[in-house]
């Protein structure tokens, strides 16, 4: 079944045929909550759903293990039962799909990105949760939601209008972290060899290219992602494209219009598969963020261009063979090209609340809870999750102190943050389209489908022309 996109009440009539389960629509008006009236703030207090039990879904990754290891803590403060699942990424999308697509109800919280909001949300597996954060009977007075980054909690909120920018509409999940992408390097490697830190797209390609084989059979210059799927679009590759230049759609007489036939989507993506065929593992296809951090952490890549957080991951004390070794850079700027054009997409893990949750005020206090300052102060410098979303945290002499360890890690974000940002185009077939967009990129680096880069980035703009093509945006 095709979804119907009609300004922005496209969302209460459309089929997600993306996810897995194809859950029909849901009749309902999305984009309105189910939290009970407003109350007073005396009303509120942490033990009001004792006896409550709710279920957890979660992506297996460090944001989630700090969750899970105070899980205990928040049982006994609030009297709530959580039980939980955690799931390899891989796997994890597809398992949450065919839960919310049930409307069964029976994932209470489960963990997102900011992507998934622009299916999820239309499709009436979201609760908006603005009534909550604004109820003082179900808000704990020290939560300060104007605590967060704003670009990054405003890229959880949406106006469920194809073609229309992230930070208006409805606040459709909290962030457990972010994560900007850039260069992340093995010092010492780089040293050895004689190879300084690359500041441009020319220097990074030589670099990857002179550091194949670094250290033995096997071994590579950089590590990028490379399956068939959109996770393979979302981090360096999008980064870079963006830096570029390029875009991917455009509003125009009221349709979604492919760019990516654009000078600069074609030539940042010969340059792309230029770096991976010169510089690149020969496993590439089969990279994910998993086997990337795991070969810069085992000395297998010399470079990554990533998560900021997947190498912090491999660099604290005993995370990995290179710990202490790695450090940080920006994104590698094209010729004609400064720093004030140098940008890099996010990503936002997330937690959300169902909208067919039976036990939504429970539900509520745990996404509270583990997207407090508190909390997100101890996972910020004690559990490993060093993206904060909060303002107050990043700020603190404690946090600065733990993650300022790592080399030019927050200095490289600091550099990057101004020009962070969702530079896709929010649009109801985003999967369906980066998967495409993926499958394409891995035909040019690995076959000889296409005679030319050109010839298959304008054969990828017919294929998503069409698969946008029944969605009407009336501004």
């Amino acid at each position: 079944m095709k979804k119907k996109v009609i300004s922005a009440l496209l969302c209460m009539t459309m089929v997600a045929t993306m996810l897995a389960g194809c859950g029909g629509s849901t009749g309902s008006d999305s984009s309105k909550s189910d939290a009970p009236d407003k109350g007073k703030a005396e009303d509120f207090d942490w033990q009001n759903y004792k006896g409550t039990t709710i279920n957890v879904m979660f992506n297996e990754h460090n944001y989630s293990k700090a969750v899970i290891k105070k899980i205990p803590e928040f049982e006994k403060k609030t009297g709530i039962k959580v039980k939980y699942s955690s799931t390899p990424e891989s796997n994890y999308f597809d398992k949450l799909n065919t839960s919310l697509s049930s409307h069964s109800g029976d994932t209470d919280v489960y963990m997102t990105g900011a992507y998934q909001v622009w299916e999820y949300a239309p499709a009436g597996y979201m609760e908006p949760l603005d009534d909550y954060i604004n109820n003082p009977a179900l808000t704990d007075k020290d939560y300060n939601y104007d605590d967060f980054i704003p670009g990054v909690v405003g890229a959880l909120k949406w106006d469920l209008t194809a073609g229309h920018k992230v930070g208006k509409g409805s606040q459709w999940a909290l962030p457990m972290g972010w994560e900007l992408n850039n260069i992340s390097y093995n010092k010492k490697v780089l040293k050895e060899k004689g190879i300084a830190v690359p500041k441009t797209t020319d220097d990074l390609l030589k670099a990857a290219k002179a550091l194949k084989g670094f250290n033995g059979s096997g071994t590579y210059g950089i590590a990028v992602r490379g399956t068939r799927e959109w996770a393979t679009i979302h981090p360096g590759y999008m980064s870079l494209f963006a830096t570029w230049g390029a875009q991917d759609f455009a509003i125009e007489d009221g349709k979604l219009v492919c760019k990516l036939d654009s000078k600069e989507a074609i030539d940042m993506t010969d340059y792309w598969v230029k770096l991976i065929k010169e510089g690149g593992s020969t496993q590439w296809a089969n990279a994910t963020w998993y086997e990337c951090g795991k070969d810069l952490g085992a000395k297998k890549a010399a470079m990554m261009f990533d998560a900021s957080s997947n190498a912090y991951f491999n660099n604290y004390k005993g995370a990995s063979a290179e710990s202490g070794n790695i450090a940080w850079s920006t994104v590698p700027l094209p010729e004609g090209k400064t720093d004030a054009d140098a940008k890099t997409n996010l990503w936002i893990w997330s937690l959300a609340m169902n909208k067919d949750s039976k036990n939504k005020e429970a539900a509520w206090y745990f996404i509270q809870y583990f997207t407090s300052p508190d909390y997100m102060l101890w996972s910020g410098t004690e559990g490993a999750s060093p993206d904060t979303p909060r303002t107050s945290v990043m700020n603190s002499d404690e946090y600065k102190s733990i993650v300022g360890k790592a080399d030019n890690y927050l200095e490289s974000i600091a550099a990057l943050e101004k020009n962070a940002s969702i530079y896709f185009t929010p649009q109801p077939y985003f999967f369906e389209c980066t998967t495409k967009w993926a499958e394409t990129l891995q035909d040019l680096v690995t076959s000889n489908k296409y005679k030319s880069t050109e010839q298959a980035m304008k054969q990828l703009k017919k294929d998503l022309d069409k698969i946008v093509a029944d969605i009407q945006i009336d501004e």
